[in-house]
């Protein structure tokens, strides 16, 4: 994939965790819920139709204040890569003003683990920065260290 760095943000880590678990972390709501955000917030609500044109919404609990975002799946391949966006939300209906596409890859690293990508892109240039700015590598490291550590508790 070409990432354009004026309008993308990614990173990639190697994670302790088989993909066939992490990939069950980020399709299943129940599962969502204890990493997904980074602690002390959480989420609070979260409704998955995985499929292409499905739902993907969640509700976040930051600071008292509960934020909601609803998309949908644009692309989906089973145990490798989730691509959704709050560009749209179920039945294609356009979002007035949408933030990201978010892609999340997950390999096998041949040692029992994962390399795990997570892309934000962003429909400008400003709206990558305001992104970074809100704290993206730090916010999403963290999510993908919870999701680590809880797919560890999974036992698989």
């Amino acid at each position: 994939m070409n990432l354009d760095p004026e309008r993308d943000l990614s990173f990639a880590r190697t994670l302790n965790a088989p993909r066939s678990v992490l990939w069950e972390c980020w399709t299943t709501p129940k599962h969502l819920m204890n990493f997904f955000v980074p602690r002390p917030h959480s989420l609070v609500a979260c409704d998955i139709d995985l499929r292409v044109g499905g739902k993907f919404n969640t509700t976040m609990n930051v600071d008292g204040a509960h934020i909601e975002n609803t998309g949908v799946f644009l692309e989906i391949i089973n145990g490798k890569r989730l691509v959704f966006t709050d560009g749209y939300s179920e039945g294609w209906v356009p979002a007035a003003d949408p933030f990201m596409t978010a892609i999340i890859e997950f390999e096998d690293d041949g040692n029992g683990g994962t390399t795990y990508t997570a892309i934000a892109r962003h429909r400008s240039a400003q709206a990558r920065q305001t992104h970074e700015d809100m704290g993206f590598f730090d916010g999403w490291g963290t999510v993908v260290t919870q999701l680590e550590e809880y797919a560890q508790t999974l036992g698989r």
